[in-house]
């Protein structure tokens, strides 16, 4: 027969207490880390590097980029093209979207080294000199942004379906653009954009 534990209140709150202490030091309390030895060698962590050459905007570019590395990193970091934004970073917003040979990827999810000899089309390349391209001049005219942060993404799928068979209806174009998010909800301008340009 085991005899049941008395404990008072006080006790018990200073058990509960110490605890929690105790608990909070050892979360806060500083690491110490060992020193390495004189003939440690930190591990490469900066993965394999490839030689790469691939058309951006019409323009031909040799990098030498991480295996590892995005095709939106790519853009972005080594060759300061910023209008594709990192959204999601998850392939699920759209807002990284680019044309790779006249399709359409999220290049967020594509890594660099796929691309060898491919031709990429970003939104810096979309426009000719001063003229913008259609798209991007329906999508002003029709407002179809309000943020903006979504808006690279969304021009660049929607000039991407123009080489698609998509349906000619609203319904059709909201389906073939269902990978594009927008979080300011200016879906039925960008769609009036987007048939705008269908239609002319």
């Amino acid at each position: 027969m085991v005899n049941s534990l008395k404990i008072s209140r006080r006790r018990f709150n200073e058990v509960v207490v110490a605890s929690a202490a105790l608990a909070l030091h050892l979360r806060f309390a500083p690491v110490v880390m060992a020193e390495p030895k004189s003939n440690f060698t930190a591990p490469d962590i900066d993965g394999k590097f490839v030689d790469l050459s691939l058309k951006v905007n019409g323009v031909e570019h040799r990098v030498s980029v991480d295996s590892r590395a995005t095709l939106l990193d790519l853009l972005r970091e080594q060759l300061s093209l910023t209008g594709s934004k990192k959204g999601c970073d998850h392939g699920q917003c759209g807002a990284c979207t680019v044309l790779v040979n006249k399709r359409r990827v999220y290049s967020c999810m594509s890594f660099a080294v796929m691309h060898q000899t491919d031709e990429i089309v970003t939104i810096e390349g979309l426009a000719e000199g001063d003229k913008l391209h259609p798209m991007q001049q329906a999508f002003i005219e029709h407002d179809g942004f309000q943020c903006g942060y979504c808006t690279p993404g969304q021009i660049m799928s929607a000039v991407g379906l123009l080489r698609e068979s998509c349906g000619k209806s609203d319904s059709e174009v909201k389906e073939c653009m269902n990978g594009n998010l927008c979080r300011c909800g200016a879906y039925p301008n960008i769609v009036a954009a987007i048939q705008e340009v269908r239609g002319g």
